[in-house]
């Protein structure tokens, strides 16, 4: 996942982004990491927060606003 590529991109903090999407900062470290695989909801809010693709997010495709 490009979670951490997309977050640091932005220099964004594991902290702001937790405390934007109502989660856990030690989530998304873990997502980060892949010791935890997101669900679908937080796919969603996730890739919205970016305005990416989930495709794109899941390194499915190399273009941000790609919908398979």
């Amino acid at each position: 996942m490009r979670l951490k590529e997309l977050r640091e991109k932005r220099n964004i903090t594991q902290l702001k982004m937790a405390m934007d999407l109502n989660m856990n900062q030690n989530t998304i470290s873990r997502y980060e990491t892949g010791e935890r695989e997101a669900g679908y909801k937080e796919l969603i809010m996730i890739a919205d927060y970016f305005d990416v693709s989930i495709d794109y997010l899941l390194e499915r495709s190399d273009n941000p606003k790609f919908f398979k």
